[in-house]
Formats: structure tokens, sequence, C-alpha cells
């Protein structure tokens, strides 16, 4: 049943624990100045208990010396036990030691109360699975993710930025972060001299100038950059093209906005596809901002004098920050200081998080020290305002080398998400979908399979890992992968809709029961659902929520379903509602992680 009691309706167990056994730590050490931040874990392999608290050695190491009458850890970790205030959460408490030395480690565990479990799972049921949000400080936070460069196509290596960066957002805004989803794209530089004075070159009459008309924007760009390689006359009147640009002459702005647009509207399709929503501000967006962005961090002494150029040197780094180059041009430098004051001054984010691949470590590390210098940011990293840098590893192919073409080339996203469909379609046809379905149904199947394969063995992995890209495997029904995932989801759906009752109503009136073991363990899994979406948005690792995904998975076929009838059953209704709680949950994972939820395949 509902309650009016807030906190009750939280799902994070970990939490609420942790308020229960800080009264109980408190109670036992009087010294003000001693740490009694309670310690909470689930248990590894449930031996004993549900969660454990974990402080009993280090309070004993600190309280043993006092003149206490605890006599040994155990002693303490009874006390604990002893003094936790009454809760309907803790079912009951017990002593745990381990190992075979003296002392041995000891620790309280704690079993979760079933009933309590079972009301927190109907309280979703009732106010939605939002209430399970966490909680987090920051308030506000931009993201900037994907950023390709304008006049190159999408390529696989521009994959694992925009899927890993559109789950962090979602992940911030369940989380109740109001996130500016930014796409800094390469839209300023040297190379637009050489692509302007190319077009003028092919189509005199800018108005000619149409996305057919250029046709194949990668091949455009290769074009050009031959040019610019082989002509001396060419390459110089793109130099001074790039100048002409920068000064604002009308002409090259209207060619450097049909060539942005042309880019832009490409981007656009893959993004649509990958059902991906950015907010474009790009490297020239911030130009304007540079000098002004210089000239404070001159004026707070960090830029220097170097070679001819302005640096910031960072400690502990042999090579320096440079902010403006030697012949008094800006860089990718000079771009992402303005950009980072605009993110915290303008636009006021708490939290600025770049998704980019490893290989940038070491320019964002420099950056956000520039920044602490010049006191943007906090000095602790676990304090707000603050900077993240997300890296990743690279994609791989089977020879184990970066991912490519049979003629070496970079893979296109576009061709890549044309196969993943392809193939899901292919699959479908064969178990004999083409006769059931519409061509519509199919289509649609086919793209939330193929793409949501390709996003789930991407987000799976620890994001700093390299991984192998893999269609047979990705798309493989068995495993840890999306389409076993989607097919347990619809096989749920399934289930409900074929006991033809209405789960509306057996929301309102029934009740979970959680007798059998597997109820019970599925409930428990619910229940963490809080917790993983925590971890993973805390620490930025989207792979904790398809870690938490397949378990849950795994726990309701073969612990759950194996085990306990559903329909025709006397528990039908308390098992169906687990069946609706196991599906909102599994739907708002998907969601998570930007996969498209299938009702059947």
């Amino acid at each position: 049943m509902a309650t009016d009691d807030g906190a009750e309706r939280v799902g994070n167990v970990k939490r609420q624990l942790a308020k229960l056994f800080k009264t109980s730590l408190r109670v036992i050490v009087q010294d003000e100045e001693l740490d009694v931040e309670p310690l909470i874990a689930p248990c590894t392999g449930k031996i004993g208990g549900d969660y454990q608290c974990n402080n009993t050695m280090s309070l004993w190491s600190k309280i043993k010396n006092k003149g206490t009458d605890f006599k040994d850890p155990s002693s303490v970790g009874q006390a604990i036990i002893n003094n936790l205030p009454p809760s309907e959460i803790v079912e009951s408490c017990s002593i745990a030691e381990i190992g075979s030395k003296q002392p041995k480690r000891v620790f309280v565990n704690v079993v979760l109360s079933k009933s309590w479990i079972a009301k927190t799972i109907q309280n979703m049921l009732l106010d939605g699975i939002e209430t399970w949000a966490p909680k987090l400080s920051v308030k506000k936070a931009v993201l900037d993710f994907s950023s390709p460069n304008i006049a190159k196509e999408m390529h696989v290596g521009h994959l694992r930025s925009t899927i890993i960066g559109d789950a962090l957002a979602r992940l911030l805004e369940f989380s109740n972060v109001n996130v500016l989803r930014r796409n800094h794209v390469g839209d300023w530089g040297t190379q637009f001299g050489m692509l302007i004075e190319f077009l003028f070159e092919n189509y005199p009459n800018l108005e000619d100038v149409s996305e057919t008309a250029i046709g194949d924007l990668q091949a455009f760009y290769k074009a050009s950059k031959q040019k610019f390689d082989d002509d001396a006359d060419f390459k110089v009147k793109a130099q001074q093209a790039v100048v002409k640009l920068q000064g604002g002459e009308s002409e090259y702005r209207q060619a450097w906005s049909k060539i942005c647009d042309i880019s832009r509207r490409e981007f656009d399709k893959v993004y649509q596809r990958l059902g991906v929503n950015l907010e474009e501000k790009g490297e020239s967006f911030y130009n304007p901002y540079i000098p002004r962005v210089i000239k404070e961090l001159s004026k707070l002494g960090l830029v220097e004098e170097s070679d001819g150029a302005r640096v910031i040197f960072i400690k502990g780094v042999k090579i320096p920050l440079i902010v403006v180059k030697s012949d008094g041009g800006f860089n990718y430098a000079s771009t992402d200081l303005a950009a980072l004051w605009y993110r915290l001054n303008e636009e006021e984010a708490e939290w600025v998080i770049y998704v980019t691949d490893v290989g940038q470590q070491q320019h964002f590390d420099m950056l956000f020290k520039a920044a602490k210098r010049a006191g943007w940011l906090a000095a602790d990293d676990s304090k707000y305002p603050k900077t993240s840098h997300v890296g990743f590893g690279l994609v791989l192919g089977q020879d184990g080398k970066r991912f490519r073409t049979r003629s070496s080339e970079v893979v296109r996203l576009v061709d890549l998400l044309d196969e993943a469909k392809s193939r899901s379609k292919t699959a479908l046809i064969e178990r004999g979908k083409a006769k059931e379905w519409s061509e519509e149904e199919l289509e649609k199947t086919a793209e939330a399979v193929g793409y949501g394969a390709v996003k789930y063995a991407d987000l799976k992995n620890n994001r700093l890992t390299n991984y192998t890209f893999d269609f047979d495997q990705m798309l493989s029904d068995k495993g840890n992968t999306a389409v076993y995932l989607l097919y347990a989801y619809a096989r749920i759906c399934s289930i409900i809709s074929k006991s033809n009752k209405d789960i509306e109503e057996l929301k309102r009136s029934g009740v979970i029961v959680l007798d059998h073991a597997g109820e019970r363990e599925l409930g428990l899994h619910l229940l963490q659902f809080s917790e993983a979406v925590e971890e993973a948005v805390t620490n930025l690792l989207p792979n904790v929520v398809c870690e938490y995904l397949y378990n849950l998975s795994e726990i309701f076929t073969k612990k759950f379903y194996t085990n306990c009838q559903v329909v025709g059953s006397a528990e039908e209704t308390s098992r169906l509602l687990l069946c609706k709680a196991t599906a909102i949950v599994m739907k708002k994972c998907f969601y998570l992680l930007g996969i498209e939820p299938l009702n059947k395949i």
C-alpha cells in the first residue's frame, strides 16, 4: 500500500540501513571526534544475510585502548546490534566471523524483512519507479559528448562517445539532475580554409550548393585535403581563406555556414536512429570568449611566455598547456578553457563531464588543473563545482586491431547501423515473423533489436577497456546480450498478457507475498535497482546498470519463474505483481541505456 512517509518509499536499501546503523554507532562511540559513518554493503554470496555492516573491526581498533568494556571485536558487533533502533526494515541481525587467525574478522549480518521488501515493491507499483531514483546533491551538469568534426562523416570512433554519453545523460536526468547535453562539434579551425576554397572552386555560385550537390561529405573533404597537399597555390588561398573566415567576411561565413548545415543534417540522421538528443554548441560558439578568458588567466599570473607562445605550466607535466600559439592563433586548449569558463559562469553548471577516448586524458587533466589554479573549480574533487573526464577504450576488429573496413577505411557509423538492422531483420524473417507481422512491425523490431544490440555490446563493458566488435556475438539470443534481455522482457509481458487480469486493479487491491525463496530473491534484487543506478551515475559507469539488468533477468528466469508457477497458481496475484514490478524495472534499465524494449519479439 502507498505510504505518506517519503523515506519509506525510497528504494535505496543501503541508505536506509546506514541511517539505522549510524544511530547505533553514535550510541557506542561517545567521542564526537571519531568517524562513525556506517559501512554498509550487500553480503557476498548471500551467506547469513542480505547486507552487512563492516564497521566492527575499524571501530574496535579505535576504542580498544580507551578503557571501554569491550573485550573483542565480537562484543563490539553485538553492541552494534543491541543499539539498533526498532525498524520494520530489519528481520534479524547476527555476528559473522571469518578467518582462522585471532582476532577473527567480524561484521554484522542483516536479514531484511520480507514483508518490508514486499511493501516497498508495492509502493513502487503504485507511486512509480521515479520514487526509486537516486537523490544526488548536484543540480545542474553539462555533458559534453559525441563531438564529431564538420565535413567528416561520423564513424565507429564516434560510437562510444555518443552511446556512453547518452546513457550517462539519461542516468543523470533520472536522478533529477538538469543535464545540458552539449555537442562540441569541430566547426572551426584551419581545415575550413581548404574546405571553403575548394567549395568556391567547384561552386562559384553558393546558391548552387546543396546536400545533393556536394554528395559524399567525406569524399569532398578528402578531395580538398588532397588539393591542399598537392597544389601550393591552392594552399596559399586556403590559408588566406581562414583569415577571412575568422575576420568575419560575409562570403566566407556564408560558405562555412553551408558546409556546417550539410554536415549537421547528416549527423542528425544518425542521432535520430540512435534516439540521441543533443544541443550543438561547437568550437565556433566559444571563439568570442577566448580573449576574455585568456586575459582573466593572465591577470591571475597563470599565463607565461614560452618560445613565442603563451602557455600555462602545469605542475608535474613537462609540456605546458599552450593557450596562444606563437603566430597569435588559438587552439583546442584555448577553446576548451573558454568553453569551461562559459559552462561554469554563464550556464552555472556544477559538474562538467567530458566523454572522449582515453587518449585525451592528459589534455583534460591539464585543463582541469589550470582551472583549479584559476579558482574556477573546487580543489577537492568530491565537491562542486567539479569536472570529470569519462575516458573510453578502442573499438577493435576480429584481428585485435582498431576496427576498420577491409580496405582499411574507418567504418562509417551509418553503415554499421544499417548492417545491424539488416542482420536483425534477417534473423526475424528466419523465425517466421514475416508471416505474422506487417512490414512496419518487422522494420521497427529490426531497428530496436539491431541498434539495441550495438549499444548494449558497448555499454556492458567497463568503458575504460577496449572491446571487440562482433555482430554474431552481439546479436545472439544467448548470454549477456541485448537480444537475450529483450526476449526476457517480452516473455514477462506475455505472461502478464496471458493472465487476462487487470494489472492496474491488482496493483490497488493485491498483496505481494515473498514466501518462496525464488520470490524473495527476486524481490531483494528489485530493491537494489536504486543502488545500482546510484553507483553507475556517481562513478560514471553505465556497465553497472547492464550488470544489474542481466542479473535481474537471470534471477527472474532461473530462480523465480522456473520454480514459481504464475498463472493458475494460488499465489497468482502476488506473482503477477512481481512480474509487473520486474517488467517496470527492466523497462527503466533499457531506457537508461538508450534501448527500446519490445512487448513482443
